[in-house]
């Protein structure tokens, strides 16, 4: 595993933006029967989702999440000296989404741009890059953004996971500064690959007319090749098996305790795994803060949401925050931050 320290380097500003149209899993009674619906939402914790307008991309959120984040904090465009987008729903396979973002944001022409690809282990592993760029000479602010469209992934006659799957956008500022030193640690397990996956789409398996079509599967649900499968009962499984190892083997690599962690903020996946995994940690419930009920697994949009709709009013002297999350790969990523204020902006439509 990948364990990283950083000194020097921290997170000023966070904000988020969430597509206007709300859809309730209260509504979904046409795709489960009732008293199953009441206890899906029971165990997901997920009572409604925010879905964009079909021509909205994570881009169009992420935009509006930075351009709101640099309007209240002053912030010069020329001061960015790297703009990191990480997504599963770029805007193209070619060119970048980030570029875009560069020019679209007017940020100069010396700012470097940078796509990543993750899951929803996504943040930890965008702000691990983020934090290595700012650590360095020559680069003294990064942006990143990172957002997720999964609803364009997730058939609407599929029971198991269009009850799930919101989407969001977000934007955070690092930068150099008077900061704590903080701990990442990133590992992978490549032989979970098949447990979460969109089949068809990349280049091993190219989208063509078939891949569009609704097909009832195995498991009596329709989906499409191009849109995504989970193997629940798996996921759950190694999660909370790994999730607690993971983020132990962390604090002791900082060489911190309970006492020291402010909030614990995990990957929105569901509420019954969350409370699962902070029983099994033994973190107490108000340093767990949760969004999910509003705004559903974001993927890797999820940690940084939860911060902005959870924590605005509470960043506002120095803190830590341990933040914990498993994602398709499978990949895992865990991180012990500590920062002096982050200025949050409240979570914008879109």
């Amino acid at each position: 595993m990948a364990l990283i320290k950083f000194s020097g380097v921290g997170i000023s500003a966070m904000s988020a933006c969430v597509p206007s149209n709300i859809s309730a899993n209260s509504e979904l009674g046409y795709l489960v029967p009732q008293d199953a619906l009441k206890k899906l939402i029971r165990f997901t914790g997920i009572e409604e989702k925010r879905i964009v307008d079909s021509g909205v991309c994570a881009s169009d959120l992420c935009f509006k999440a930075a351009e709101n984040l640099m309007e209240e904090n002053n912030i010069e465009k020329a001061s960015i000296d790297m703009l990191l987008f990480l997504s599963l729903s770029p805007d193209f396979i070619s060119p970048p989404t980030s570029t875009i973002l560069q020019d679209k944001l007017g940020l100069p022409v010396t700012t470097g741009a940078l796509d990543l690809s993750m899951a929803c282990s996504g943040f930890v592993y965008a702000l691990s890059t983020a934090f290595a760029f700012a650590a360095t000479e020559g680069v003294n602010r990064v942006l990143v953004l990172v957002g997720e469209t999964m609803s364009k992934y997730s058939n609407p006659n599929d029971r198991v996971n269009f009850p799930l799957y919101g989407d969001a956008g977000t934007a955070c500022l690092v930068e150099k500064g008077d900061y704590k030193d903080s701990y990442f640690m990133l590992s992978s397990d490549g032989r979970g690959s098949d447990l979460v996956k969109i089949p068809s789409g990349g280049a091993r398996n190219p989208a063509d007319m078939d891949s569009l079509k609704d097909k009832e599967r195995e498991d009596g649900n329709i989906r499409r090749d191009v849109d995504i499968t989970m193997d629940g009962l798996s996921t759950f499984n190694h999660a909370v098996s790994i999730i607690p190892k993971q983020v132990k083997d962390l604090m002791r690599f900082a060489n911190i305790t309970h006492e020291d962690v402010d909030y614990f903020v995990s990957h929105q996946a569901n509420k019954f795994m969350i409370d699962f995994i902070t029983k099994r940690l033994k973190f107490p419930k108000e340093k767990v803060p949760f969004c999910i009920k509003k705004y559903g697994n974001t993927s890797a949009a999820s940690i940084p949401l939860t911060i902005v709709s959870e924590l605005v009013d509470k960043l506002e002297s120095d803190h830590s925050m341990l933040l914990s999350a498993i994602g398709a790969g499978w990949s895992f990523g865990t991180a012990f931050l500590q920062n002096r204020k982050i200025k949050i902006t409240r979570i914008s439509d879109y």
